[in-house]
């Protein structure tokens, strides 16, 4: 009996708990839904409901495929990078999602799936005293662990009838070249700056280093270097100069001083 209960959790043979919570991570009844909505104690991603929003969906628009894409690229880098000082300062950021759907329970949910639990649980804790655009950020673990069965596959295939209003995810995808950009600045940014807050979008330096090993031999030959070959003594009225202070010496002649009688 055990097993079967532990083998039909969040399915939608379960009785009890709710299917599509586990499965989207939301759902259409809210607290009003007559299955139980249990939040997760520990979970790799995260859900940030309501951020997006579309300016598509303003019944006044009027915009074109691009300038929509455009608006999309601008708000999902916003969101990679600068959404209450980086989602990717959390931890390694390994996928992030945001529905294109205008149901309540959907509509511009941002979902951020991070490669420990540790990392998802410092976001969540982070977020909730943040604020984005104007408005306060909620963060909370989300159940969803696999975003092939909670998309829609009808609308990825252009068939899906709901539109905007099923009740599984449309994904708004960024464009390939910004995504492949974004992880590549992070994972570079980690394996030269491990313990920057901001990654590869800090606005200070980050210092490409040489190993130690190799610095240290340097400095050491040229320590070696000075000692056996000092400069040498100059034969000049001037006496004994380093070479290295004659190369740096003006091109023009240096003025002559007046003496007192000639003022």
């Amino acid at each position: 009996m055990a097993s079967h209960l532990a083998n039909i959790f969040g399915t939608e043979q379960d009785r009890v708990n709710c299917s599509f919570y586990y499965k989207i991570g939301a759902c259409r009844h809210g607290d009003r839904c007559s299955r139980k909505h249990i939040r997760p104690p520990f979970s790799q991603t995260i859900l940030l409901p309501n951020v997006y929003h579309n300016p598509a969906h303003n019944p006044n628009a009027n915009y074109t495929e691009d300038q929509l894409q455009q608006d999309f690229d601008t708000t999902y880098e916003d969101l990679y990078c600068d959404l209450a000082n980086d989602l990717a300062k959390y931890g390694n950021l390994v996928e992030l999602h945001v529905c294109d759907n205008v149901g309540d329970h959907l509509i511009g949910n941002v979902y951020a799936r991070y490669e420990w639990e540790t990392e998802a649980q410092a976001a969540v804790d982070a977020l909730n005293n943040r604020w984005y655009a104007g408005r306060p950020l909620y963060a909370e673990l989300s159940p969803v662990t696999d975003f092939r069965e909670a998309c829609c596959r009808q609308n990825e295939n252009g068939e899906c009838n709901r539109g905007g209003f099923c009740n599984f995810m449309h994904l708004r995808l960024a464009s390939k070249k910004l995504v492949s950009e974004l992880k590549a600045g992070q994972r570079l940014d980690r394996r030269l700056n491990p313990e920057c807050n901001r990654g590869g979008f800090c606005n200070f330096m980050h210092l490409r280093l040489a190993s130690k090993k190799l610095v240290s031999e340097l400095k050491a030959g040229q320590r070696l270097d000075r000692r056996l070959n000092p400069p040498k003594a100059s034969g000049g009225a001037g006496g004994w100069e380093p070479p290295s202070s004659r190369d740096r010496r003006s091109a023009s002649p240096p003025r002559e001083r007046k003496r007192d009688d000639d003022r």
